[in-house]
């Protein structure tokens, strides 16, 4: 099972046929309310002719004291809070005054966006929620569409611009396309890019995507570049990096995950311990989240649905927040993470792994080379831990005090030490230090039980239930 390329069916439309062509179906009828951009999404719908048969009402409460009043009291106005709010209070209004009416002709919708777009100053964080609210069919339970956007555009004007366009998107999608969801997505973006708009959240719920994994749908985003990274929580639902990482300490263990073991945990468990003794941290909730990056998931070639899942499967079995991203390097990572917490910042990872990060073949791309990537990485001042690696024959180990630094880099690597940046993990399991996930994938594969021991209970409970990495029954 493999996520396959978009194959257009025919020629792609711009967004004012994509108007047109919902104004024009008989079946569409409902509300568009917007805050914060102008009336961007529903001003397509007015100007390309047609619009009294599609809108019953457009609307924009701008006052706060407005909004609360319709909508009740939420804690920020832009936020998914006062989105779902607005859906759902549109959506029901519709549905009281008009379905014993028209209700068995008529699909009826409700969209929403609540918007924080460029202020006069320039100095706010750009991005908003959006969301469609309808039925798929005329008497229809309800189905549901949420986004998250970040708007990249220096200029107001250009903010509302592509807002509006992606809000088209969004609504044709959901009409035109809801039966076919990964098409939807590849849609969203249909007349911008990348460089205009970044979309790091997207939510399906309702009858008509009952069976929609908002987990593929998260790699989808990541996979088609519409977002660097996305995230979902260890019961499935898909988390707004933002709103998650907002200001709390960051942790994160990257890795292949295949499947979780319990070295990965104890790799976490010991960087927790001494990271949450640093004075900035000490006392506050520490985000962990485990990472994989689309590289390891590409590693065989095109990405297997199948082997994804159970690799968020078992994650989740750990309770486990599961981070996707596009950020091979770390020093993007890093940025990426710097971008939603002022709080400390912390990276956990093994010695192999540590002694690739000073490979300096992984940074020619960079006009400033290794020294560029470090200055990235450790510019907010964050800390990598490092757990030790022992080796399988000689039975040594590998730490941060005996690793073996190009000497052309040595004096780099000890800085970095010195000032705090690169730390030791001496608080480990040493019954940890003889597993490998190469292994233990072996051993499920060639029916040696023995792996169980080497992974938490959970983690082998769902592997041999849902027969995961090749595992067979004996």
């Amino acid at each position: 099972m493999h996520l396959s390329p978009r194959i257009p069916t025919s020629e792609p439309i711009d967004t004012h046929q994509k108007a047109l062509q919902v104004n024009l179906d008989p079946r569409r009828y409902g509300t568009f309310a917007e805050i914060g951009a102008g009336q961007e999404v529903v001003r397509w719908f007015f100007r390309v002719g047609g619009g009294a048969g599609t809108i019953a009402k457009s609307m924009s409460a701008y006052d706060m004291k407005v909004s609360d009043a319709i909508y009740g009291r939420a804690s920020r106005y832009v936020c998914r809070e006062r989105l779902q709010a607005m859906l759902d209070y549109e959506h029901k209004l519709n549905l009281d005054r008009l379905k014993d009416v028209r209700g068995d002709t008529t699909a009826f919708f409700a969209f929403a966006d609540t918007v924080s777009a460029r202020n006069f100053q320039g100095t706010n964080d750009c991005h908003g929620w959006i969301g469609v609210k309808f039925q798929a069919h005329p008497r229809d339970d309800d189905s549901q569409i949420i986004i998250h956007v970040r708007m990249l555009d220096n200029e107001a004007a250009l903010q509302q611009e592509a807002l509006g366009i992606v809000g088209v998107n969004l609504v044709h999608g959901a009409f035109a396309l809801n039966h076919e969801p990964e098409l939807l997505v590849d849609s969203l973006l249909d007349g911008l890019s990348t460089s205009r708009i970044e979309i790091d959240m997207i939510e399906f719920s309702g009858i008509a995507f009952r069976h929609v994994d908002n987990r593929l749908m998260s790699l989808k985003l990541v996979e088609l570049g519409l977002t660097g990274a996305a995230m979902f929580a260890a019961n499935g639902d898909v988390l707004q990096p933002s709103e998650f990482f907002h200001r709390k300490p960051i942790l994160v263990e990257r890795g292949s995950f295949r499947p979780v073991c319990n070295v990965n945990l104890d790799m976490l468990h010991c960087a927790h311990e001494k990271f949450t003794q640093l004075p900035s941290v000490q006392g506050k909730e520490v985000a962990q989240v485990m990472e994989i990056t689309m590289r390891n998931l590409k590693a065989e070639g095109e990405i297997d649905l199948r082997d994804f899942l159970a690799r968020a499967d078992v994650m989740s079995a750990c309770g486990m927040t599961v981070l996707i991203s596009d950020y091979f390097q770390y020093y993007r990572l890093a940025s990426y993470l710097s971008r939603y917490t002022k709080e400390s910042i912390a990276i956990t990872m093994g010695a192999a792994s540590l002694l690739d990060l000073f490979d300096e073949k992984y940074y020619a791309g960079l006009e400033g080379g290794i020294l560029e990537s470090f200055g990235r990485l450790f510019k907010n001042d964050l800390k990598i831990y490092c757990y030790p690696l022992r080796d399988q024959t000689t039975g040594e180990m590998t730490t941060c005090e005996n690793l073996e630094i190009k000497p052309e880099l040595q004096k780099l690597y000890g800085y970095l030490k010195d000032r705090g940046g690169i730390n030791d993990l001496d608080n480990f399991n040493s019954d940890c230090l003889n597993i490998f996930s190469r292994d233990v994938l072996c051993k499920i594969k060639q029916g040696d039980m023995s792996w169980e021991t080497m992974v938490p209970p959970p983690v082998a409970d769902v592997i041999k239930s849902r027969s995961y990495f090749e595992y067979q029954a004996t």
